[in-house]
């Protein structure tokens, strides 16, 4: 199920403060009954894949494209999920919603969405992994003034999913029933959502998102479909379970091979210093070097030709700092590397 590449370049980065989304609810409260046989007595979305749940690919997908904090909908054995979650993520900024007893998808989106803070707030599927440029969603939603805009995926030959039609300026006119069809746009299960708009409609506590929602109001309100042709796997069958396994796997990496043409790219915080937990590094005051970090740039410096580091800029975004504050805290870090015994080539910001 692998797609093509997309030409289009758009990223958060490029569109107003108001539209780059930040908060997401994930689904993550399924029984996984299709798969019981393959991954008993765990949710659905913490099953393995190459050694690690498969709902860690969808929370660095998602922390990838500029989600910052995560609530998730939970049920069955839940206290898996957040034991993982504690492990894996000790800086990730979450909160949870647990079912009492099962709501549905639609159910458990309107529990969770009362954590949600901003004005949207983007949903997905907990076992599913839509490698989508966020900011295009973000941008027809805004831009249409939506109130939720779903990624869909053009797929050929498929008989598993329903079919979404949109009209030419890409609002959804309606869903179709599960059949074979030759080629169609299925719902890729990742949402943006407008909170007030969907908590006006006064929906039952159990419910389906997708019946008794989308396929029920897609007439009446502005529902609109961004075409994304991304890699997209459902685990949701043992099938797709098992090609999951394939795609996601980690190539191997032969260190014999490393010489000065390669440059290593590196993530800041978290990476290189210590992350402030639902914080931004402000000041070269509350900047930490992770332990043992400097003694890797050495080793790294004899080994690669260029080292780049990755640093965004929302705290001079969100005006918590000023461009010449994160300049001077670069500058800062690059006098302590070069003591350490190498450089930075560069930081994209």
């Amino acid at each position: 199920m692998n797609a093509e590449k997309s030409n289009e370049t758009l990223d958060l980065s490029s569109l107003p403060k108001a539209e780059a989304e930040s908060q997401a609810i994930i689904l993550a409260g399924g029984l996984g009954i299709r798969l019981r046989d393959t991954i008993p007595d765990l949710p659905k979305c913490m099953a393995s894949i190459d050694g690690r749940p498969f709902l860690s690919f969808l929370i660095d997908a998602l922390r990838m494209q500029g989600i910052e904090k995560f609530i998730f909908a939970l049920g069955y054995k839940a206290d898996v999920i957040l034991q993982y979650l504690e492990i894996a993520y000790p800086t990730l900024q979450y909160t949870s919603v647990i079912e009492s007893e099962p709501l549905g998808t639609g159910g458990a989106i309107q529990l969770a969405i009362q954590k949600i803070t901003t004005t949207n707030a983007v949903i997905a599927n907990g076992d599913t992994l839509f490698k989508i440029n966020l900011a295009l969603v973000s941008h027809l939603h805004h831009q249409n003034n939506s109130e939720c805009t779903l990624a869909l995926k053009p797929m050929q030959n498929f008989d598993r999913y329903g079919v979404v039609e949109i009209n030419k300026e890409g609002q959804i006119i309606s869903f179709k029933e599960k059949q074979f069809y030759k080629e169609g746009f299925i719902n890729g299960g990742i949402y943006i959502l407008n909170k007030e708009k969907f908590l006006a409609h006064s929906l039952p506590v159990k419910f389906s998102f997708e019946k008794d929602y989308l396929e029920k109001y897609c007439k009446e309100k502005k529902f609109f479909g961004s075409i994304q042709n991304k890699y997209f796997i459902d685990i949701g069958i043992p099938e797709d379970y098992r090609q999951a396994q394939v795609d996601l796997k980690k190539p191997e990496l032969d260190l014999h091979a490393i010489d000065k043409s390669w440059t290593i790219f590196l993530d800041r915080d978290g990476v290189i210093n210590e992350e402030r937990v639902g914080m931004y590094v402000l000041n070269w005051e509350e900047f930490v070097f992770s332990t043992g970090v400097l003694e890797a740039f050495k080793i790294i410096g004899k080994k690669l030709g260029r080292i780049v580091i990755i640093s965004n800029q929302r705290g001079v975004g969100k005006l918590l700092m000023t461009e010449n504050d994160l300049l001077n805290i670069h500058a800062a870090m690059q006098k302590e590397i070069e003591k350490a015994g190498t450089k930075i080539d560069k930081i994209v910001k």
